[in-house]
């Protein structure tokens, strides 16, 4: 308890850990120490004499508050027991275990985990009169719900923006809701949302218990406060009102998960809704070398509404590398990029767990993961499922393989099932019918396949019918944009409307699932490549590779996936207008603050190497090429800040040595012809040479 703070603090560190009593907003740049901060700020409370008892710490996840108090127990030999610490969910849960009855519930309620949530929205789908194959899916209609819960939203105003994007009526949707809220209070449970709204309810409602925690609650300390919704801020509004010492941690420059309810508001309101407040900036990073650093400056102030903050590398930085921008020609030249990248590393002496791969899309890696496969180099995605093994994506590719192997049986039963009014037994009934084998050129089987299937799926079916019937007749890849465009405006449009909310970015995947298809030289190509990229394909590259052990994996990440995570190197993919920034981001935000938000997030992972790559064209669904615009988020910062290295294999793709080169300053390009240079003056079509 007699640790000299100054001693192991910076100095805006130390100046935030001792700031006196009185709402502290303590904006804490990437890499700065924020945690270390904050652990600080706790042991300085205890040594001032606050009571353990006294002080709540709220955090996203258990383990960040179990590292926090278990550090500053190690500095104040064990002070911290009695400090009530965890999540959200943790804290209201063990406030509701003495005052649910003020909400009508008893003290010994239930906390239902999501697979009793899902039995219980599934009972209430039939009850009420739906047939679950024809309705919302369980899981869309509890997202729904929740999404609703987190914005504090009155659940109809939630379900009518929604709208365009769910294919069920919505008070058949409200309707399940309320029953399935019906049904919880009848067995006593709650789920994790319920644990926030009812004890926010208690400390709005009950003046009883408002007090009891207002005062009991000396110092309320809160960690990551720029993630947090609306529930939340109220809460801790609410919890801190009568002593006021509220002390948070933030970066507004990290505010990237408006998608998931968090309201970026809440952090740059903090001051207005708490007048007096202390402001104290850590802008001394200890992560990055300086020219990354600068790179991060120069994107994230072009931001207008901020709390503006410089990071300034901590680490030497005299003779560090800039950030290199490789300009490649496609996607798949990306995807070699990224593998001659990693083997260079290696090479140095840098081990896969070292690198990571990170994107806007999980659709952006798919070069690189077909890259690393073939090179036998050992890479782990952080959701665990690969673009190509996600539901819609096999159920796309499941319909391909119908139309070009006639006799994949397991494709055909996984197509046939997603059919209405088709099961498990009837797709295997008409599998036997058919001996055991479907040509699509065959039209007299076609037609047999028609006729036995059920009257609800006879019609669906018959949309998908054509193109098939045209499979070898019509030309690659017009065949497989045709084939994938009938199946989704037959039914599966529709069918992922009901199964996903977020439907319209499921079907933006199958598009460029059919550009992915195009970029081969034909399907065949394409299905070895998808066979290549089995979790079992994987695992034998590793064996072979003799790097399962210690050495790691390289790790794909989306850049959402990777916030508060760092590596060595970092190589950035897609950076390019329409895919990073997301171009359907930019259409529901009506803007691109958090798309740069989101930019100086994943150049922040990077401890000393940044690898960003920008592909010259995108392959159309037809296998054609149009070309890509620098991503603004590097048109706008000086192109001092970074060495741009041009990669010219693969850019004959035009033909006689002819070369496109996209513009790094605005609209156009440049078009190389015999090694000169011209600029395009309209577009495409028009080009001075």
């Amino acid at each position: 308890m007699n640790t000299d703070l100054k001693s192991l603090l910076n100095p805006e560190q130390y100046e935030a850990a001792t700031a006196p009593d009185g709402p502290l907003l303590i904006l804490a740049a990437a890499g700065t120490g924020k945690t270390r901060t904050l652990v600080y700020r706790v042991v300085h409370l205890l040594r001032r004499g606050v009571p353990a008892s006294r002080l709540l710490l709220l955090t996203f996840t258990n383990r960040a508050a179990r590292e926090m108090l278990e550090r500053a127990a190690d500095v104040t030999g064990g002070a911290t027991a009695g400090i009530w610490g965890g999540t959200f969910h943790h804290v209201a849960n063990r406030m509701l275990r003495t005052w649910a009855g003020a909400v009508g519930y008893p003290r010994d309620f239930s906390i239902l985990d999501a697979e009793d949530q899902r039995s219980i929205m599934g009972r209430v789908i039939r009850e009420a009169g739906f047939k679950p194959k024809e309705f919302a899916k369980k899981e869309l209609v509890l997202s729904l719900l929740s999404g609703a819960v987190n914005r504090n939203v009155p659940i109809e105003e939630w379900l009518e923006k929604k709208a365009d994007s769910v294919d069920v009526a919505g008070e058949d949707l409200l309707l399940c809701m309320r029953r399935y809220s019906e049904r919880k209070r009848e067995i006593a449970a709650m789920d994790f949302d319920d644990l926030l709204v009812n004890a926010l309810r208690v400390l709005r409602e009950n003046e009883r218990a408002r007090d009891e925690f207002q005062e009991r609650f000396l110092h309320v300390l809160v960690d990551e406060y720029q993630d947090v919704n609306s529930l939340q801020s109220g809460f801790v509004d609410l919890v801190s009102g009568r002593h006021r010492n509220l002390s948070v941690v933030g970066d507004d420059f990290q505010c990237i998960y408006s998608w998931r309810g968090s309201d970026y508001r809440n952090i740059m309101d903090f001051p207005e809704r708490h007048p007096g407040t202390k402001i104290v900036k850590l802008e001394r990073n200890y992560r990055s070398l300086g020219p990354i650093l600068e790179l991060a400056n120069a994107s994230i102030v072009h931001n207008p509404d901020q709390f503006p903050k410089r990071l300034k590398a901590e680490r030497p930085s005299e003779s560090a590398p800039k950030p290199v921008l490789h300009v490649v020609y496609d996607g798949r030249a990306q995807g070699a990029k990224v593998a001659e990248l990693v083997k260079s590393y290696r090479g140095l002496g840098y081990k896969p767990s070292d690198i990571a791969v990170l994107y806007r899309s999980h659709f952006h890696a798919v070069d690189a993961q077909l890259a690393l496969a073939k090179a036998s180099i050992p890479y782990r995605i952080t959701s665990g499922t690969g673009f190509y093994e996600q539901a819609h994506v096999k159920d796309a590719i499941a319909l391909l393989r119908v139309a070009q192997t006639p006799t994949d049986g397991l494709a055909f039963l996984r197509v046939l099932q997603l059919l209405p009014a088709v099961g498990e037994s009837t797709a295997e009934r008409l599998w036997k019918t058919l001996g055991c084998a479907f040509d699509v050129t065959d039209g007299a089987r076609r037609a047999a396949l028609a006729d036995a299937l059920p009257a609800k799926a006879r019609s669906v079916w018959a949309r998908i019918d054509a193109p098939l019937a045209r499979w070898n007749d019509s030309p690659f890849p017009k065949n497989v944009g045709d084939l994938i465009e009938a199946f989704l405006d037959s039914f599966y449009r529709e069918y992922l409307r009901k199964q996903f909310d977020n439907a319209d970015e499921r079907e933006e995947e199958l598009h460029q699932l059919v550009s992915d298809v195009a970029s081969r030289s034909g399907i065949d190509e394409f299905l070895r490549d998808v066979a290549l990229l089995t979790n079992l394909d994987r695992e034998q590259a590793r064996e072979n590779a003799g790097l399962s052990g210690p050495d790691g994996e390289v790790l794909l990440s989306t850049i959402h996936q990777a916030k508060g995570l760092e590596w060595p190197v970092v190589i950035m993919l897609w950076a390019v207008e329409g895919m990073f920034p997301s171009s359907r981001s930019l259409d529901d935000q009506g803007g691109d603050d958090e798309e740069r938000r989101l930019f100086y997030v994943a150049v922040t992972r990077a401890r000393e190497r940044l690898h960003i790559v920008q592909p010259e064209v995108r392959t159309s669904q037809d296998g054609g090429s149009f070309p890509c615009e620098r991503s603004r988020f590097l048109r706008e910062v000086p192109d001092v800040l970074y060495e741009e290295r041009e990669d010219d294999d693969g850019f004959a793709g035009f033909g006689g040595g002819d070369r496109w080169r996209g513009a790094g300053g605005g609209g156009g390009g440049r078009w190389r012809r015999d090694g000169g240079w011209g600029r395009s003056i309209a577009g495409w079509s028009d080009w001075s040479f």
